[in-house]
């Protein structure tokens, strides 16, 4: 276990300052944000309760293309050219345009943070709030005129916020136990959950098998059991998350949001990682521009909310196929799940789904700079 830098009593270590920018959440939209700046020559904090990459909540899996353009292969643990969707009716193979890849979270984090900028630090403090410039943290205040809100679903920095299970989230648990699998594996069965959908991600050395409802008031623990045990594999090594299924504003009072905080998380599939990585890069872009002098942070504020708002469309649409899902019956969706069979209508499905966040996005980390005095 990582040790803290945040102690208890008498070893509790105060933490002060003035940076140019300030990242709250090290995670894959913190840690994106950070490397998009390295080019700057910027004094940058990262805060984050826990050590970089030790608190996994997700079954970790992107497309490749994604990863690879971010110099993060090394990360990979198992790729998959298809998907095994299970219904009530039928179990079918879809053929995928693109490969899918799952990955080890602490390596893709290490090896984000890597290509960071030398006057990029990294602290842990959790982040309570802000005022103005300022924000408070349970290890002292911390001042910056650009700030990034990318603490997941609470929405730390945001002044209003629906908490779960009364807001728009949807809930996941998954159990990582040892052992191996070929296959990519949904299911999309009453029989399994409600409302919602399980998985089964081989990753290795182990299989990630979760559930993930789009009712947040149900409880997914006992289908995450049967789940398991379905497949054949103890519930080893349980972890789980809220997880917004409606976007929210992207900028709110002067603060920056990405990720999970701004509901960057594509409703039906439950996927994050590669909306977070994707918005964090377009935020990163505009504080480049303001760190280097071509335009205020109003601009940027102005510019990274057109851009998050022009995506909205995508994200409310799969939030109509969402609701639309549960409502089918299993002869339905058992036709609905045996027409993607076809390689021509699932390469086409997924081709456009690809589009809601390109690889095209997935840059190459920008040249390195010294840090400013």
């Amino acid at each position: 276990m990582p040790v803290r830098a945040t102690k208890r009593g008498a070893e509790r270590t105060p933490l002060a300052g003035d940076y140019d920018a300030i990242v709250c959440g090290a995670s894959f939209a913190g840690l994106a944000m950070a490397r998009e700046l390295r080019s700057t020559g910027a004094r940058v904090l990262v805060l984050d309760r826990y050590a970089i990459g030790e608190r996994q909540t997700s079954a970790c899996a992107a497309p490749t293309e994604w990863l690879r353009n971010l110099g993060l292969d090394g990360a990979i643990r198992q790729t998959f050219g298809d998907l095994v969707c299970h219904t009530a009716a039928a179990t079918v193979r879809w053929a995928l345009p693109f490969t899918w890849s799952v990955f080890d979270y602490p390596e893709l984090c290490a090896l984000l943070w890597a290509q960071r900028g030398a006057g990029t630090e990294f602290e842990t403090a959790k982040v309570e709030g802000r005022s103005g410039h300022v924000i408070r943290t349970d290890r002292g205040d911390l001042r910056a005129p650009l700030i990034l809100d990318a603490l997941g679903w609470k929405r730390v920095l945001s002044s209003s916020l629906r908490q779960p299970p009364d807001g728009p989230f949807s809930r996941g648990l998954e159990v990582h136990p040892g052992g191996s699998g070929s296959d990519l594996e949904l299911w999309i069965d009453k029989r399994v959950v409600k409302t919602g959908y399980g998985w089964a991600f081989p990753a290795g050395d182990e299989v990630r098998i979760g559930i993930g409802s789009f009712d947040p008031h149900d409880h997914v623990k006992d289908p995450t059991v049967r789940l398991a045990a379905h497949a054949g594999f103890p519930p080893d090594g349980y972890q789980g998350n809220w997880i917004p299924h409606r976007v929210r504003p992207a900028t709110e009072d002067g603060v920056f949001f990405a990720g999970d905080s701004a509901g960057h998380c594509i409703p039906l599939t439950a996927e994050g990682i590669r909306t977070a990585l994707y918005f964090a890069i377009a935020a990163g872009r505009e504080w480049r521009a303001v760190l280097g002098g071509r335009q205020t942070r109003e601009d940027a504020l102005r510019r990274y909310h057109a851009f998050a708002a022009a995506h909205d469309w995508k994200f409310e649409a799969m939030l109509g196929v969402q609701k639309t899902i549960p409502r089918l019956r299993p002869g339905p969706l058992g036709k609905l799940a045996r027409a993607f069979r076809f390689p021509a209508a699932s390469h086409w499905a997924f081709e456009h789904y690809l589009r809601i966040a390109p690889p095209s996005g997935a840059l190459p980390a920008p040249p390195a700079r010294s840090p400013r005095a």
